[in-house]
C-alpha cells in the first residue's frame, strides 16, 4: 500500500535535525526548475493576489525562488517530512520516528506538491509555498493539474509496481489528490475519513480530520500495515473504525470527544 499525504503550509526549518538521519532527491527537479523560472517572474504583488497570500508572504516566498537552487544541500534543504510542519504533520510526528519506521515510511509513503510533485519523506526540499489549486499558468496549461497531467499518477504506478494488489490510501485533501489522474492510476483507491461528534451529531471538523490523517499514516508506519484490512484496527487518540457508516473503499472513524 501506498500512502498519500499533503504537504503544509507551514515550514519548519529550525528544528535540530535527528542525527545520522538520511536523505535522497527528489523525483521531479527539472520539473519543478520549470515552475521556479514561472514563479521568478512573478512580482511579490503578482505572487500574493495568485496566492491570496499577505504583502509579507509573497516576499518571503518571492524570496525562496530567487535562491532556489537545482543542488540541493544540507545549508539550503531538508528532509520533506522534517520540513512541512502544519496540522498533519504534527499527527505525524516525525521527529520521533525510529530510522527503521521513516526507512519503511521511505517505501509506503508519498506527499504531493504543488512544486515538487511527489516527494518521498526523505526526499530533501527547499522551502516553498505553491498550493496545488494555484491557477498559476504555464507552458502546460491554466494550472498545475495541467502542469503535472498524468505524470504523478504515473510515478505512483511505479512504486506500486511490484505489489500484486496495488492500493493507495488517500490521506490527502482533494486538492492535492485530484491531481492524481485516476484514469491513469492502476490502484485501488482507499478514503480515510475522520469523524467528531459535536453537538449532537458526528462531522468532519477540518482541524481534527488533518490530524488523524497524520495520526493514520504514523499509526500505518509503526505497524506496517499492508492490507486494508489492518487499517480497521486503528485507534489513536479515541478514534474507532464505524463499520456501520462504512464502505469497502470508504473507511470511517469517529470519536465521541475530540481530543479524548
Amino acid at each position: 500500500m501506498l500512502f498519500l499525504l499533503s504537504p503544509a503550509k507551514s515550514l519548519d526549518y529550525d528544528t535540530p535535525l535527528p542525527a545520522g538521519l538520511p536523505h535522497t532527491l527528489p523525483a521531479f527537479v527539472p520539473d519543478t526548475q520549470r515552475l521556479i523560472a514561472v514563479l521568478r517572474e512573478k512580482s511579490p504583488q503578482e505572487v500574493a493576489a495568485l496566492m491570496s497570500i499577505s504583502d509579507p508572504l509573497a516576499a518571503l516566498n518571492v524570496a525562496r525562488y530567487a535562491a532556489w537552487q537545482p543542488r540541493f544541500t544540507a545549508a539550503n534543504a531538508r528532509q520533506a517530512v522534517m520540513a512541512f510542519n502544519g496540522d498533519v504533520y504534527e499527527g505525524l510526528q516525525a521527529q520521533s520516528l525510529s530510522l527503521e519506521d521513516l526507512q519503511w515510511a521511505q517505501q509506503h509513503v508519498a506527499i504531493l506538491s504543488g512544486l515538487y510533485g511527489v516527494l518521498r519523506p526523505l526526499d530533501r526540499m527547499q522551502p516553498y509555498r505553491l498550493e496545488m489549486g494555484t491557477r498559476l499558468a504555464t507552458d502546460a496549461g491554466a494550472n498545475l493539474y495541467q502542469f503535472w497531467g498524468a505524470r504523478i499518477a504515473e510515478h505512483l504506478n511505479q512504486r506500486l509496481a511490484a505489489d500484486a494488489t496495488p492500493v493507495v490510501v488517500n490521506l490527502a485533501s482533494q486538492e492535492y489528490f485530484k491531481s492524481v489522474d485516476r484514469k491513469v492510476l492502476r490502484a485501488r483507491v482507499i478514503e480515510c475519513v475522520f469523524e467528531d461528534h459535536k453537538a449532537g451529531q458526528y462531522k468532519i471538523i477540518s482541524f481534527y480530520a488533518k490530524r488523524a490523517r497524520g495520526l493514520m499514516a504514523r499509526w500505518a508506519i509503526q505497524q506496517r500495515a499492508a492490507t486494508p484490512r489492518r487499517l480497521e484496527e486503528f485507534d489513536l487518540e479515541g478514534y474507532a473504525f464505524h463499520p456501520a457508516s462504512s464502505q469497502p473503499d470508504r473507511l470511517v472513524f469517529r470519536r465521541h470527544a475530540a481530543g479524548s
